[in-house]
Formats: structure tokens, sequence, C-alpha cells
């Protein structure tokens, strides 16, 4: 039995698929592309059960319906092996219940990981990913809290805690936090997202701007979402700025195009067309595309994540692709009732009528976009998502009742919005038509 760059207990004999393991540690917290590495390790020590545990979790991370078939023979192979560590049978533990959907048990047993094995940051990083998946943003800080003080040299877990605390609005923790990771580990771009928010959170357009373009050359080596998630936040201080046209240039240039079949970068794409439309520029045939490469995917019968899910559906509804659309919101019926039946209410008390709303609005009906949305807003977090994303339905709201005059709807958000970043001209101008 060997131990892997942290110290852990690994059950194999080969030192390269220990490497390889380490790598795909390192990949994942750090966003880069060498998580496949992993593979490699998972043919050259079948008995190795956590690199087959990491290996059914990379296919897992796809977030697409096919993920779990994919992810089976490696979290089958976990389950079989002869030999394994607890930290091992929990690892595999988890795995198998993320595939099944059970996120709990897996959220869970990344709990008992961390508690018992705290320099173990990628079982923090990936519990803080089902976490964030469930909107559980409290327990999102507490885990990388908990892990802490056995990682205040590794500048990783100053980037996860940074990330936890804004999700928290402990905003001016978050900002200290973000900061000390990047002077730990420059390159760390998580920890550059995690300022990045608080810096939009509070309307500080001019800093963020300064702040992302002044790391961007850290983040060429990143995998495609956290590149393009990145850039995607610098398209928001843009539009903060009142410059749309340079969002959109960034759109074309570093948002979309990375890896067009991948999830994230999907509802990357859509929600920033989204916002750019909502400041009034005409984003062309670009809906098109996106509603492709959607479809391509399969993302009409996806149903992994309600957060993604709405994204794709309003993407396919301002594509005017009408198929997809009403398979989709016929398919996404059934798998909310299916949910339902199962415990998990969230599918059919918040995603349905969500949907609707945002159908609606695609389709430039404001009334019916108002009903769907303003009785879900609250509950919107159970879906997942961060503030800054779950934002654009707000913004969609807002305008929406805006269009049918509906002041109590979109005078108390204005206000708030107004209050949180008065920097932010288009607030004003969004007020001013409640006076007509």
């Amino acid at each position: 039995m060997l131990t892997d760059a942290r110290g852990l207990a690994v059950t194999t004999d080969d030192p390269a698929v220990v490497t390889a393991i380490d790598r795909y540690a390192e990949a994942f917290l750090a966003y880069t592309d060498d998580a496949s590495a992993i593979l490699e390790a998972a043919v050259a020590d079948p008995a190795c059960p956590l690199a087959q545990a990491l290996a059914g979790a990379l296919f897992l991370f796809l977030e697409s319906r096919s993920a779990p078939a994919q992810a089976e023979p490696y979290i089958a192979a976990a389950e079989a092996a002869p030999r394994a560590t607890e930290r091992e049978r929990l690892w595999t533990a988890a795995t198998r219940a993320w595939a099944d959907g059970r996120l709990d048990t897996a959220i869970d047993a990344h709990k008992a990981i961390t508690a018992r094995w705290p320099e173990d940051l990628l079982a923090a990083k990936v519990g803080q990913y089902h976490l964030f998946n469930q909107g559980r943003c409290r327990e999102l800080c507490a885990m990388a809290e908990a892990v802490l003080p056995a990682n205040r040299d590794v500048g990783y877990a100053h980037g996860m805690l940074a990330f936890g605390l804004e999700q928290t609005h402990r905003l001016a923790e978050a900002e200290a936090a973000g900061r000390h990771a990047t002077d730990l580990h420059r390159t760390d771009p998580w920890a550059h997202h995690a300022v990045a928010h608080v810096m939009e959170t509070q309307g500080r357009i001019a800093e963020g701007i300064a702040w992302m373009e002044a790391l961007a050359d850290a983040w060429a080596d990143c995998n495609s979402f956290m590149l393009t998630h990145n850039w995607w936040h610098v398209a928001l201080f843009h539009l903060d700025r009142d410059d749309p046209e340079a969002a959109l240039r960034l759109y074309d240039e570093r948002v979309w195009g990375v890896w067009k079949a991948y999830s994230q970068d999907q509802i990357g794409a859509v929600s920033l067309l989204a916002r750019l439309e909502l400041r009034g520029l005409d984003v062309g045939d670009r809906w098109q595309d996106v509603a492709a490469h959607m479809a391509a995917a399969g993302r009409d019968h996806d149903h992994v994540n309600g957060f993604l899910d709405l994204q794709y559906l309003y993407g396919f509804a301002r594509a005017g692709r009408d198929g997809p659309v009403a398979a989709m919101r016929d398919s996404l019926s059934r798998h909310a009732a299916d949910r339902a039946a199962a415990g998990e209410t969230a599918w059919q008390e918040v995603v349905v009528p969500a949907a609707d709303g945002l159908i609606a609005h695609a389709r430039g009906d404001a009334r019916r976009a108002v009903d769907g949305l303003a009785g879900v807003r609250d509950g919107l977090i159970r879906l997942g998502g961060s503030h800054a994303q779950r934002d654009l339905f707000d913004q969609i709201l807002i305008d929406a009742a805006l269009d049918v005059g509906d002041a109590a709807v979109a005078g108390p958000m204005l206000l708030a919005r107004k209050r949180a970043r008065p920097t932010v001209a288009v607030t004003d101008r969004l007020l001013a038509r409640l006076a007509f």
C-alpha cells in the first residue's frame, strides 16, 4: 500500500497509479484538463478502489443523462475490489450514491471522509459541488471551514472557503480569503472567481474588471468550464458598466466555443445571451448555434439538474425550437412526478412552474412569465447555482413584470438591487419605468 501527495493511504502497489490519482486531485482543484489521467490508472490497476471510484466520478461530472451508465463499470470495479481502506470505501459509496441520484447519501459520505481525513481536499471539493447543486450554502461553507485547519498552507483550501463565504453573504471575509488564496497560489482560478463574485455583488465594476483581467493569463491551462466561466464574469462586469458590445465580444471570443458539448459551457452561453438581450442587444443567430449543440447532447431529456434544465429550456425557446421545447416540457413533467414520488419535491414545486414562466418570457408572454416565476422565486435556491447565476431569473422576472406594469413584483426587487449595487446604472433606468 502506498500514500498519495497528502499522505493518505491508497490500495495499490503501483506508484504510477498514485501519481495519476494526485494528478486527478490537482486537476479538479486547479480546474485544469489533466483529470482524464485517472482513466489510465483505472486500467493499470483494476483492483485499486480509489482509482476506479474517481474514474467513475469523472464521467458523472459530465452532467449528462448518459453519465451514470458510463461511470457504472468503474463504480462496479471499485465495489468489487478485494481490498480497500475505510476512506476508499466511503469514496466508492459516495460515487455510487451520486450515480444513483442519492445526493444526500453522497454528501454524508464526503462529510465522513473530510471529518476523519481533512487532508483529502478532493473529497471536500466534490462534497461542496453536491451541496452547491442543492443550494445548501451554509453547509458548503462549513465543509471548507472544517478542512482549513489541516490545509492552511494550501491555497486551494482558502479558495474553497472564499466561495463558501461569498455564498453565505460574508463578503469581507470571502474577499480576504480569496485574495489570500491568490497570494499563496496565484494561478488558482476558483479563488479569482470567488473575489469576482464579491465585487459583482457589491457593484464594484471597474475593480472587478481590473482584478480578473490582471489574472486572466493564469487561466490558460483551465478546463472549458473554468476558462469560460471566469470570462463570463468579466462579461457581467461589462454589462454592469453599460457596455453590452464588450460583453458580446467576450461571448464570441471567450465564453462560447471552447467545448460546446459541455453542460456548463452551454448554460453559460444561454445565460449571457439572455442578459445581452435584456440589455437591448440583438444577438443575431447565436441562439441557433447554442440550441443545435444542446439538441445534439440530448438536453431536451437530460433532467440531471433542474437549474441546468431551466436554462436549456430557455435556450431552446429563444431559438424558436418548438419541438425540443414541447418534448422537454413533457418529459420534465413526468420526471418531476417521478421525483416527487421518491420524496424529491423541488422538481415539481419549483422547476415545473419556473419552466412555464421561462418559456412564456422567451415567447413574449410577459403575464404568464410573471405568473410562473414570481411564486417560485424564493425556492429557486433549492436548485443550486450561485447568486450571480440565479440572478438571471430575477432579471427575467423584472423584465416581464415591467412589461405588464406589475409594480408590486418589480418595485421591491428593483429597490433591493439599487440598495445593494447603487453603481449599476441600468437599475435606475428600470426604476424610471415604474413611474409610467
